[in-house]
C-alpha cells in the first residue's frame, strides 16, 4: 500500500485526474491525504468533491479556507463574491449529500505511529500536537452538530492574533480556524499575521513564516501543509508545503510518504 499527499486542487479535475493516473494511484491499495482546498477558482469543483468522496476511505482530505467559504454560502452565511466559482455545487441534485460530506471532514489528519500531521495552512507555534487536536476537534465536533452553522458565523475576521484560554468561545473558534486554514506568517512571538500573502523574503521585517517562529511547540512533528501558492512546493526540517499553484497555472503535487524520503511526482496545470 502506497500513501499519498497532494496539494491544492481547487476545482482542477483534469490536473487531479492526470496525477492520479501519473502515480499508478489505485484505491483498493493505495491512499491519498488531501491538504484542502478541494473546491472554488478552479472550472470543476462539482466533479472534484464527487471524486473524491467516491473514493471513501481511499482518501483523507481536511478542510481548507476555500471549503469552509463553501460551506458559509450553502448556509446563507455570505454570499457569492465575484471569484467564487462552486456555483455547479450548490446547484447540483447531489447537493445536500456533498455538503454534508465536506462538513464531516477534519481539520487536522494525525498519523503518531509515523509523527506526521496533516493540515491545511500550519499549526500555531505556540500550540502542542496535543492542543492542535484538541482545538481542531471543538470545530469538528461542532460542524458535524446540529447547530453546524454556529463554527461558521465565527470564522470571518483577522483577530484575535494571540492565542489564550481566556478568550470567548466564538473567538477561539476563530483563531483556531484561522491558523489552521489561512495562516502564513507570524511575528516571531507567534502571534498571527493575517494580511501578508507573498512568498518568504518579501514579507515586513517583524515577520518571519509560522514554521521559522523560533521554539515552535510542535517542531518535532512532521508537518504537511497546503494554502501558500507564492511558496510553492518547499521541503524543510519536519515540515513539507504542497501548494505548487496549481490553480495559477503551474503544477499539481504528489508526494509519496515513506519512512525516510518522499518521492515527488507533478503535473503541469492550465491557467
Amino acid at each position: 500500500m502506497a500513501l499519498y499527499a497532494i496539494g491544492d486542487i481547487q476545482g482542477c479535475y483534469g490536473a487531479f485526474a492526470k496525477l492520479l493516473k501519473r502515480i499508478n494511484f489505485n484505491p483498493k491499495n493505495d491512499r491519498l491525504w488531501l491538504v484542502g482546498d478541494l473546491v472554488n477558482r478552479g472550472p470543476q469543483s462539482l466533479k472534484v468533491l464527487r471524486h473524491v468522496m467516491s473514493l471513501g476511505d481511499s482518501a483523507q482530505c481536511v478542510l481548507g479556507n476555500h471549503d469552509l467559504h463553501l460551506l458559509a454560502v450553502a448556509a446563507g452565511i455570505r454570499p457569492l463574491n465575484g471569484n467564487d466559482t462552486f456555483s455547479d455545487v450548490l446547484r447540483a441534485k447531489d447537493s445536500e449529500e456533498l455538503l454534508e460530506w465536506l462538513r464531516h471532514r477534519p481539520l487536522v489528519i494525525h498519523d503518531p505511529s509515523m509523527n506526521r500531521l496533516l493540515v491545511h495552512a500550519g499549526v500555531p507555534p505556540s500550540w502542542t500536537v496535543n492542543r492542535t487536536l484538541r482545538q481542531a476537534g471543538k470545530i469538528e465536533s461542532l460542524l458535524q452538530s446540529d447547530d453546524w452553522t454556529a463554527a461558521l458565523k465565527a470564522m470571518y475576521g483577522n483577530l484575535p492574533t494571540t492565542w489564550s484560554k481566556s478568550l470567548s468561545s466564538a473567538a477561539q473558534r476563530r483563531y483556531t480556524i484561522n491558523a489552521l486554514t489561512r495562516m502564513r506568517f507570524c511575528d516571531k512571538r507567534g502571534n498571527l499575521d493575517m494580511e501578508y500573502s507573498g512568498p518568504p523574503g518579501t514579507q515586513p521585517k517583524q515577520l518571519v513564516p509560522w514554521f521559522q517562529v523560533p521554539n515552535r511547540k510542535a517542531k518535532a512533528t512532521h508537518i504537511f501543509f497546503g494554502h501558500w501558492s507564492a511558496l510553492g512546493f518547499f521541503e524543510g526540517r519536519n515540515f513539507t508545503a504542497l501548494d505548487s499553484g496549481c490553480i495559477w497555472g503551474r503544477r499539481l503535487t504528489a508526494i509519496k510518504l515513506k519512512k525516510s524520503s518522499h518521492p515527488r511526482t507533478r503535473v503541469n496545470c492550465e491557467a
